[in-house]
């Protein structure tokens, strides 16, 4: 019974201890959006004064906030928001489609060399650091673009596709578990039945995907949508094409002083994100022990 007591009291004493942490974790995290939403409610002097406080903040003050930023010529707002959606929408809708083919392939073909050498290549692509491979990707995409004939870089196509090459190697290793655990009894089913692979594909494996397929697609959302450096290098600081992040960054460098307009543009550039994320979180988690489970 002793034994059984101290057994009791060490677990409760331990998940405390996981509790005191986890907590410590999220407000250490949390802490720096804590701040840009605070400082959003308030002007320039309350933030300047007390920065940390919720002395002089109100909801008339970040609808004067968020006016004199939506409609500020600097920052375009509107056009930066629809090309970043227009990036995003079209790299997500690229990476799910193309992903899930080369996934499909890969997975009905993993004991042949061919099969094992591509998904070693994309698994490999995961671990290179993007530094290593920015200035050379910007090379050549001038360079294909100059053969082509298409201008790859500072432009939505270019981006898209590089978006789509970088996307790729997590989509594919995400949705190559989950299909090794689909029984293949359907796909000979579809086949007997007249089923072309094609059709195969899409009315019998896609389906089936789309839990995993959501929780793919909003991690990979919420990565494009709030790049950086990415845009930055290919499309330029003072180009005609900007996302919402480089926008926000060229809006922070004219007006340095004003915390008031540049917390609120920042504010407006991560709300749409976190917005979706608190939506669709039950579909990311019950998509990734779905595809931990099957994988």
């Amino acid at each position: 019974m002793g034994e059984g007591r101290q057994v009791g009291k060490g677990t409760k004493v331990r998940a405390l201890i996981c509790t005191v942490v986890g907590i410590f974790i999220a407000v250490y995290i949390l802490f720096p959006f804590f701040l840009v939403l605070l400082n959003a409610f308030k002007n320039q002097a309350s933030i300047v004064a007390n920065p940390i406080g919720f002395a002089g903040s109100s909801v008339a003050q970040l609808r004067t906030n968020l006016s004199a930023v939506v409609n500020n010529p600097n920052f375009s707002f509107w056009f930066a928001f629809g090309t970043s959606a227009i990036i995003t929408v079209i790299s997500l809708i690229l990476l799910a489609v193309l992903g899930a083919m080369a996934a499909w392939v890969i997975s009905r073909n993993n004991k042949k060399k061919w099969s094992i050498a591509i998904y070693m290549i994309f698994i490999a692509s995961m671990i290179i650091p993007f530094q290593v491979v920015m200035l050379p990707l910007i090379s050549t995409f001038r360079d294909v673009g100059k053969f082509v004939g298409i201008n790859m870089l500072q432009s939505i196509p270019g981006i898209v596709f590089a978006y789509c090459g970088f996307g790729g190697a997590m989509t594919v290793f995400i949705l190559a578990g989950f299909i090794k655990g689909v029984p293949y009894d359907l796909e000979e089913a579809a086949a007997i039945d007249g089923c072309s692979p094609e059709g195969t594909f899409f009315r019998v494996i896609l389906p089936l995907l789309k839990p995993v397929i959501t929780t793919v697609t909003i991690l990979n959302g919420m990565w494009i949508w709030n790049d950086y450096l990415l845009p930055s290098l290919m499309l330029g600081q003072n180009g005609k094409v900007k996302t919402l992040p480089v926008a926000v960054q060229a809006f922070v460098g004219s007006y340095v002083k004003q915390w008031d307009l540049i917390l609120t543009a920042a504010l407006l550039a991560i709300l749409p994100m976190i917005i979706i994320f608190l939506i669709a979180q039950k579909q990311i988690m019950d998509g990734m022990i779905e595809g931990a489970v099957k994988g």
